[in-house]
C-alpha cells in the first residue's frame, strides 16, 4: 500500500512511517548482533577482532552501495509526489541499469584487492587471514546488497515502509538460524558467519521483489518505461552517486580511526568493535528517521509544498532528541550486561574486564552526544531529500575531519580514549555545516516554487 506523506500532521505521518523503517534496521542490526556474538561467544577474541577490523572497510564499499540506492530513490518518490507515474516508472528502469553496471565494477575491484585493502589498514597479523576469510565473501555479495537495497528504496519511496520490516524479520531469523548452523553445527568458522549474512539479504531481496511485483501496480514496467535514458540516468547519478560518497568520505575517516585503533593491537580492536555494535544498534532510530525524512522531503518537494519542510524537520529532531535521553540512560545502567555478551567465557576476567571498561568509555562518550547525531541524520537526508544530495557531501567531509583528526592526533597521544571522542567531534562539525545548509536551500526552492502548492 501506497503512502502519501504530502498530507497530515507531520509528527504523525513522520512517527507512523518511522516505526516500521526503525524495526527493519533494527532487525537488521540485531542479526549483525547475532553474527558478532556467536562469532565472540563460539571463536573467540581474535576471531571478533577479524570481523571488528573489516568494519570500517564494509561501511566505506558497502556503504556507497547503500546510498546509491537510497539516492536513487528519491527521484521515484519525488514523481510519485508529483502524481507523475510513467515518469516514475522510467526512472525504476534506469536505477536497474545502473545497479548492474556498480554490481559488476564494485565487486570486481572490491574481491581483487580485497587483502591489500585489509594490509593497508594495518590489520593485526595475527587476525589477518580471518579477516579476509570473512570480508572476502561479503564483498562477494556486493550485488545481493544493491538487489535488496534498491527494491526496499523503491517501495518506502512510495509510502510503504513496513513491508521491507517484515521482510527483514524473516531474513534476521533466518540468518541467526545459519549462523548457528554454519559455525556451531558445520564447523565453517568466520566465513561461516559471512555466508549466512549474504543468503539472509538474498532471501529478503527475492521476497521485496515478489512482493513488488505482485502488489505495487503503480510500480509495474510497461513496454513503454523499458527506455535505457541517458537524461534520466544522468538524473540518478547526480542525486545516488554523492549519496554514496557521502557514505564512503564519512566511511574513510572511520578507516583512518581503525587503523590507529589497530596498532594498539586486538584486544583494544575487540573492545572497539563491541562498543561499535552496542552504539550502532542504539543508533537505529536515528538511521530510520534519515530514511524517514528523505522520503518526506522527496514526496512534498515533488509536490511543490515548501511549507511542510520546516515542521517536518522540527517533529523529525523532537523524536530523536527524546530517544537519544532514552539511549543514553539505558547505556549508563546496563553497559556491562550488553558488553559482556560479546565476550567468550573462555576468556580470562583480566582480558573481560579491560574489554568492559573500554566499552563504557566509548559508549558514553558517544551516548551523551547523541543529540548531534539526530541533527545530522535528520537535517542532511531531508536535504537529500529535497534535491541537493551534492550539497549533503560536505557533511560527510567534515565527518571525515574529525574522524581524521582524532585517528592521526589524538590516538597516538591518548590512546583508545582518544578514539571514543571521534564520532562526537565528526557530528559537531557535520551539524555546524548542515543546519544552515538546509535553511540556504529551502530558501531555493521558495524562490523556485514559492511556499506551497496547496
Amino acid at each position: 500500500m501506497t503512502k502519501d506523506l504530502t498530507i497530515g500532521h507531520p509528527l504523525k505521518i513522520i512517527f507512523s512511517f518511522a516505526v516500521p523503517v526503525f524495526f527493519g534496521y533494527l532487525f537488521q542490526q540485531f542479526y549483525n548482533l547475532v553474527d558478532t556474538i556467536i562469532v565472540g561467544q563460539f571463536l573467540g577474541v581474535d576471531a571478533l577482532a577479524a570481523v571488528g577490523s573489516t568494519g570500517s572497510l564494509n561501511f566505506f564499499i558497502i556503504g556507497f552501495c547503500m546510498g546509491i540506492c537510497s539516492g536513487f530513490a528519491i527521484p521515484v518518490a519525488q514523481r510519485f509526489g508529483a502524481g507523475d507515474y510513467g515518469s516514475m516508472r522510467q526512472f525504476i528502469f534506469n536505477s536497474w541499469i545502473l545497479v548492474i553496471i556498480f554490481s559488476v565494477v564494485i565487486t570486481s575491484l572490491s574481491v581483487i584487492f580485497c587483502r591489500q585493502m585489509l594490509v593497508a589498514l594495518k590489520t593485526p597479523e595475527n587476525v589477518l587471514d580471518m579477516a579476509y576469510s570473512y570480508f572476502v565473501i561479503i564483498l562477494a555479495g556486493i550485488p545481493v546488497a544493491f538487489f535488496y537495497n534498491i527494491l526496499s528504496g523503491i517501495i518506502r519511496s512510495v509510502g510503504d515502509s513496513k513491508t521491507p520490516l517484515y521482510f527483514l524479520m524473516i531474513s534476521a531469523c533466518l540468518n541467526i538460524v545459519l549462523d548457528l548452523l554454519f559455525i556451531a553445527v558445520f564447523k565453517l568458522g568466520i566465513p561461516g558467519a559471512a555466508y549466512a549474512t549474504v543468503i539472509s539479504q538474498g532471501f529478503s531481496g527475492i521476497l521485496c521483489y515478489f512482493y513488488m511485483k505482485a502488489k505495487f501496480e503503480v510500480l509495474r514496467l510497461k513496454k513503454e518505461d523499458k527506455v535505457a535514458s541517458g537524461k534520466k540516468m544522468l538524473a540518478l547519478l547526480g542525486i545516488g552517486v554523492p549519496m554514496g560518497l557521502q557514505y564512503s568520505i564519512t566511511a574513510i575517516g572511520s578507516v583512518i580511526l581503525q587503523s590507529a585503533v589497530n596498532v594498539l593491537g586486538s584486544v583494544y580492536v575487540a573492545s572497539m568493535v563491541t562498543a561499535q555494535k552496542i552504539s550502532i544498534f542504539f543508533s537505529t532510530p536515528f538511521d530510520a528517521l534519515g530514511t524517514t525524512m528523505a522520503t518526506y522531503g522527496g514526496q512534498n518537494v515533488g509536490a511543490q509544498k515548501i511549507d511542510r519542510l520546516n515542521p517536518g524537520l522540527f517533529w523529525g529532531c523532537m523524536i530523536g532528541f527524546a530517544w537519544s535521553v532514552v539511549a543514553v540512560l539505558i547505556l549508563f545502567f546496563f553497559n556491562d550486561n550488553l558488553a559482556i555478551l560479546f565476550i567468550s567465557k573462555t576468556e580470562t576476567p583480566e582480558t573481560t574486564a579491560f574489554v568492559v571498561k573500554h566499552v563504557f568509555y566509548f559508549l558514553m562518550a558517544n551516548g551523551i552526544t547523541y543529540w548531534l547525531l539526530t541533527l545530522v541524520n535528520v537535517v542532511r537526508f531531508m536535504i537529500q531529500g529535497m534535491g541537493f544530495s551534492r550539497l549533503a557531501i560536505f557533511a560527510g567531509v567534515f565527518e571525515l575531519i574529525g574522524r581524521g583528526v582524532i585517528g592521526i592526533i589524538f590516538v597516538p597521544l591518548f590512546g583508545f580514549q582518544g578514539a571514543c571522542l571521534a564520532s562526537p567531534l565528526a557530528w559537531v562539525l557535520a551539524d555546524a555545516f548542515l543546519v544552515p545548509a538546509y535553511f540556504s536551500c529551502r530558501r531555493k526552492l521558495i524562490r523556485m516554487f514559492g511556499t506551497d502548492r496547496a
